[in-house]
Formats: C-alpha cells, sequence, structure tokens
C-alpha cells in the first residue's frame, strides 16, 4: 500500500536537509523507534508497537538507496521482522523537500508492505496513524534538535579561529566499514489504538479476541500437559 504524508519544519530547507538525512540524529524523535548500531551506510535499529495488550516488536535495518543532495530527494530501503516470528514489515520510503518560505516542506511517501497482526488493521487505518505518528516525530523534532539549531542560528557568532591538526594526529581512514553501536534509550511502543481512536478500536476487538482466546486455550493445554 502506498501513503503519502506531508509536513513542515520552521528552518531553510539546506539545514533541513541536513538534519533530516542525518539518521543518528533524528531516530530519537520517531516515537517507537531505537537506533542501535551503524555500519557504512546501513542503520539497524528496533520499532516497538503495541496493538491492545499485544506488543510487536521489529527489527530491522534501513540503507540510502539514492540520495540527491541537489534536489533534495531520498529514498531508503527499510524492512523489518516481528521478533516472535508474528509478521514483517518492509517499505521504500521517498522524501521530497522544498522551500516553503522562510522554512521547509517535506513530502513522504511509504511503499508499505506489512504482515502479521498490524496487517489486520487496512490502509485506512494505517494511513491514519502513519499521519499521527509523522506529526509526533515533528513536534519532538522541533521541541529538541530544531531549537538548537534555530538558537545557534540567532547567537552572535565569534569569529572563527582554526589550528591546522597536525600529521600525526589525524585520524587514520579505515578501508572497511566499521559497525558502531549506537547508546540511545529504549523506546515506548507505538500505541496503535490510542492513536487512531475508537474507530480502530471496533475493528481490533475481533482480531484481539481471537488472539486473547487463543492465548487461554493455550495456556490450558500446557496446564495439562
Amino acid at each position: 500500500m502506498e501513503l503519502t504524508n506531508t509536513f513542515d519544519v520552521s528552518v531553510p530547507i539546506e539545514t533541513a536537509w541536513a538534519i533530516l538525512t542525518d539518521v543518528e540524529r533524528i531516530a530519537p524523535c520517531l516515537p517507537g523507534a531505537q537506533l542501535q548500531e551503524i555500519e557504512g551506510e546501513e542503520y539497524r535499529g528496533i520499532v516497538k508497537v503495541k496493538v491492545g495488550p499485544i506488543t510487536a516488536q521489529y527489527k530491522g535495518k534501513a540503507t540510502f538507496i539514492e540520495r540527491d543532495d541537489v534536489g533534495y530527494r531520498v529514498v531508503l530501503d527499510a524492512a523489518g521482522r516481528d521478533t516472535r516470528g508474528a509478521g514483517n514489515a518492509s517499505a521504500i520510503i521517498t522524501a521530497v523537500l522544498e522551500p516553503a518560505g522562510s522554512g521547509t516542506h517535506v513530502t513522504v511517501t511509504t511503499d508499505l508492505t506489512v504482515t502479521g497482526k498490524v496487517a489486520q488493521f487496512g490502509r485506512g487505518v494505517l494511513a491514519d496513524v502513519s499521519a499521527k505518528i509523522l506529526g509526533q516525530f515533528v513536534d519532538n523534532l522541533e521541541q529538541t534538535v530544531l531549537v538548537d539549531v534555530i538558537s545557534t542560528a540567532d547567537a552572535v557568532e565569534a569569529p572563527e579561529t582554526t589550528t591546522p591538526i597536525p600529521e600525526a594526529t589525524k585520524p587514520a581512514v579505515s578501508e572497511a566499514p566499521v559497525v558502531r553501536q549506537i547508546n540511545q534509550p529504549e523506546p515506548e511502543a507505538i500505541d496503535l489504538l490510542g492513536q487512531a481512536g475508537s474507530p480502530v478500536l471496533k475493528r481490533a476487538v475481533p482480531v484481539l479476541g481471537v488472539a486473547i482466546a487463543a492465548l487461554v486455550i493455550w495456556r490450558l493445554l500446557r496446564r495439562r500437559s
């Protein structure tokens, strides 16, 4: 399914581009996400999703497959699998940035494929949820990363002085990508029912009922064995 979302940020396009393509910097702003390690252009981590009493954790990776620094267009290939084997998700995400006055307008198109419990909700619900999650992401971005950028830009800059780095102290260039561990806090799961509201809750009741019934039956059989 294809989902399209838009949002605006209050910084010029050059600044927005530098920030939004810095995955390590913006990952903590995305609800439910935790970046765990980076190897070259590959970013690995988890996303936690809560559906009623059931919490799923998707472990996966994202890679830049296109990046146009002149046209401000980037394409990512992302894929994740439920750590309990209950489903998976994959997406091709295309983001295009355009100037909007003194700020930047961003259009995000996601070609999404999901299986498992999350897929029960369908396109309409997932579109609504994705829009709300993206809204939370932008709010977090504005309140953390962008507020620091704006404060720095407004400050009076002192003349820069640079001191040449002695040749002996320059870092060695690594020929092979190195896996770098990222220490980010454990995320709270995205509550799909809470995000989408009561209409989704009604749709989810049959699905959750079956899941809970199966869990009860499994426990009874386990006690008898």
